[in-house]
This record gives structure tokens, sequence and C-alpha cells, in this order.
């Protein structure tokens, strides 16, 4: 029964989602209805898939010399996939209150379900040639949410983004190139694939290809220098940019990170050498990097589009240190930045819809006026920083244990990276709770006297990501465990 779930996990969103646009719905509530069921049946199945356990490969479409679109289920697959299919349904009944104030909802819509089931395809991919498949379909499904409003800045935010996606994927193709040539397989396999009798006087050469094809996939993941399509991104609607720096686009390009090092080059391979010394060093810069311009920025969804690529650099930061204490590290972080960060891109895009307000500046004594989705973002703003009994906490120890125990001088510099970003982020975020529950003296409260909570519709998918940021916080040794088993390669 898996390979069918599998693959009908895929093709319900992405078929269902099509479908918004020819379907005569007779009132709004019947198209939010189809559109939530939709979803809800998906992450079932992906949940029901999951609890089976790993499964054998499922080959779809073959091509020549044993290539072909197929998938799988693995340890690490479970990671993505269980992250997505928890978060998206929580999404999609955000995105119904706020996309009230927007044009063109069935377009908006119909590539917004889309984008779940091809996520999917990503997750499920058994091998580099399906995984690279869905993740150029991934680019061309996101593009329309960029551009949604049609704006002039929606519309430089979603060329910028075509654009840094196509370089990637140049990038990435060549990466996928030299393990077809060079590798026994394409297929993911924990160790690598690499075929060491082949390969003969050429490793310097793949070390380069590894370096390319990280940076390829890096742009997604939002590394320096291919990161400034991201926080240029924000001018689309809050559902999508919490889609794009929370749960699908960025961590598919960590995601495929770790495929491409675990899974197709191997750990043992690059331990040690000047590629990992290369690529962690642009990590641990990119980590100072983003909460600096953070710290700067006065736009609320731009400074949280800053955290993201620090934080998302975090997770890079264990995949490189090429051990299986690293590799826990990246998926805590992975898991728990993701539940962390749409929290607070959700609480801000709370508050611009129901104040339209969208600078630091402008939030002063909101909070008094807005205690649920305030109190939910300073719970957020904590886990980000590293408070202990939150979740962020949790995944910055183990990325920093890591670091410790990989007796790497470079990974003592990214500890010192850490604390530095955990600074930064503390002040950052901070300010603007700071702001919001205390006011200037002489503050007159009557020119924010109209300002409220949103609806349930909002609010519950906030109280939801906050329990799990707590629940995370103090509970979260059996998940732990379960990254472990994976990163020894024992699922």
């Amino acid at each position: 029964m898996n390979p069918v779930m599998m693959v009908a996990a895929i093709l319900m969103p992405i078929l269902g989602g099509s479908l918004v646009m020819v379907i005569p719905f007779k009132k709004r509530t019947h198209m939010l209805a189809y559109l939530e069921t939709i979803v809800l049946i998906t992450s079932v199945l992906v949940w029901s898939i999951i609890s089976e356990g790993p499964t054998e490969a499922i080959p779809v479409v073959k091509f020549v010399n044993n290539l072909s679109l197929s998938f799988k289920l693995d340890g690490c697959g479970m990671v993505f996939s269980g992250l997505v299919s928890a978060l998206w349904p929580l999404a999609m009944l955000y995105s119904f209150e706020y996309m009230k104030k927007e044009s063109n909802e069935k377009v908006f819509f119909m590539f917004y379900t889309m984008t779940y089931g091809v996520t999917l395809g990503i997750s499920f991919a058994e091998d580099m040639l399906t995984m690279y498949f869905f993740y150029e379909l991934l680019t061309l499904v996101t593009v329309p949410l960029v551009l949604h409003t049609l704006s002039r800045e929606a519309i430089l935010a979603s060329r910028k983004y075509l654009y840094y996606s196509l370089g990637g994927a140049a990038f990435s193709f060549i990466g996928l190139v030299f393990l077809m040539i060079y590798g026994s397989t394409v297929n993911f396999t924990y160790g690598g694939v690499l075929d060491m009798e082949t390969l003969g006087d050429k490793a310097d050469t793949l070390l380069l290809i590894y370096v390319i094809a990280f940076l390829g996939f890096g742009v997604k993941a939002a590394v320096f220098p291919f990161n400034s399509w991201l926080p240029q991104a924000g001018v689309a609607p809050t559902p999508v940019t919490a889609l794009l720096h929370a749960v699908a686009v960025v961590k598919a390009g960590a995601f495929a990170i770790i495929r491409l090092t675990y899974y197709s080059f191997g750990a043992d391979f690059l331990q040690g050498t000047w590629a990992q010394n290369v690529v962690m060093g642009i990590v641990i810069f990119t980590i100072v990097y983003g909460c600096s311009r953070a710290l700067k920025e006065t736009h609320i969804k731009r400074r949280l589009a800053y955290s993201t690529i620090s934080n998302l650099s975090y997770i890079l930061f264990g995949v490189t240190m090429m051990s299986p204490l690293g590799l826990v590290g990246a998926f805590a972080h992975m898991i728990f930045h993701a539940v962390m960060k749409i929290c607070s891109f959700f609480c801000a895009g709370a508050i611009m819809h129901q104040t339209d307000k969208h600078y630091v500046h402008e939030l002063d004594g909101l909070g008094r006026k807005m205690p649920k989705v305030f109190g939910i973002f300073t719970v957020s703003a904590l886990a980000l920083m590293g408070v202990p009994g939150l979740c962020g906490f949790i995944s910055k120890w183990q990325l920093a244990n890591a670091a410790v125990m990989s007796e790497n001088v470079l990974s003592y510099v990214g500890v010192g990276a850490l604390l530095v970003s955990a600074l930064l982020t503390a002040v950052y975020m901070l300010s603007i709770v700071i702001r919001a529950f205390f006011p200037p003296e002489g503050f007159d409260m009557e020119k924010i006297a109209g300002y409220k909570d949103p609806n349930w519709l909002m609010l519950f998918p906030l109280f939801v990501f906050a329990v799990f940021i707590v629940i995370f916080g103090v509970g979260s040794e059996s998940l732990i465990r379960f990254f472990t088993d994976i990163a020894n390669g024992v699922m």
C-alpha cells in the first residue's frame, strides 16, 4: 500500500490545486473547505507512510542507463516530509483569513496547494535525478506566488528569485552529471556513492564539483553571496513568505545539501579536505552576516528574512561538520527553526493584516491592543534567541556540542559565530517586543485605539506553533534519538 500512498500524496495537492481554477465554487467557503480537505488528506497520507517506516524504491518513469524518476522513504526523507505535512494544513488555514484582502485568490491557492505536492516530491525522491526534477519544479510553482501582487516590487523580486534559482540549478546540475560519471549510482545511499576505483586522480576535481553543487543548492538556502533574493521576496503575501522562509523553499535547499553531502559525495570523502573548510567558512560568515543585516533592517518582514538567512546557515553549519553529531544538530535546527520562524512570520503577517503597519518604528503600543499576537511573537523571539526551555536552545546546543566534539578549528570559530548571532538576535527581536508592550513616555494610545487581535483562523495556527515551541523545548529527547539513528545510518 505504501507505493500507492506515496504517489497519491504527491499527486493529490498538485492535481487538486490545479482544479481550483476550473471548479465553479458557488461560495468562497466552499473553495476554502475544498482546499483544506485536500491538504489534510495529503498530510494524513504522509503521516501514514511515515508511521510504517522506510519503504522500498518505487520507479515511476524509467530512462536510459538505470536513470529514473523514483520515490523512496528513508529516515532523512521522514524528517523533511514530516515537517512539511505538519505545517502545511496550519499555513493553509492562516492564509484563508489573510487572503481576504488580496485579489486573484484562485490563482494564489492553486499554486500554494501545488507547491505542497512538489515539496513532497523532493522529500520522497529516491535519487539525485528525481530530487533535481522536483527541485526545479519547485521554482516554477513558487515564482507566481512571489509575483502574486503584480506590483513593480513583486515583478523585480520574482525576476531575481527566478534568475538566482536558475543559476543555482545550473551549478547543481554539474554535480548531478559528475555523480552519474563517478558514482556507482545516483541513488541516495548513506555514506556516499562515489566509486573510488574509477575516481583515480580526480579527487580534487570532485571536491571542486562538490563546492559548486553546494553553492548551487545553497541558492535556495540563501548562503552568502546568493541570498539577496530572499529579503526582496518579502513583497509577496505573508503566507508565501512564510512558505519561502520556514517550510518549503529554503528548507528544500538545506535538505538538498544534506542529501548531497551525506548521501551522494559522502562525509568520509569530504571530511578534513579543503572543500569542507571552504563551505564551512561560507556558512559561518553567512550566520554573522544575516543577523547583522537583520539588526539594521527596519521593515518587519525583511528583518525576519535576514534572520532566516542566518538561521539557515546554522543548519548548514551542522551539515558541514561532516559528522553524525553535526547532522543531528542540522536536523534539529531544520525542524525547530521551521516552527519558530513560521510562528514569527505569521505574527508579523497578522500585525500587518490588522494594522497595515510594516515597520518596526510603527509598532509602538500595539502589544497592548494585540496581546495574543505579540505574546506569541515574544515566545518565538525568545526561542530564536536560544533561551533554555524553548526549542531554539535545544538545536543550538546540539550544534555547539557537535562543533566542540569535532575538534576542527574552524568549527570552534562557528561556535563563536553562534554566540554572536544569539546576542544580535536578542537585540533585533526584543526591540520589536519592547516597542510593542512599552511605548515611549507620552505616547498617544488613541492613535491605535481601533486595532485588535485577528480572528481564530489566524490565531489558532499561532497558538499551535507556540505550544510546539515549548513542547520541543522541554521534551525533545525522543526526537533527538530519532535524528541520531538517521545520522548514524540506522534509518
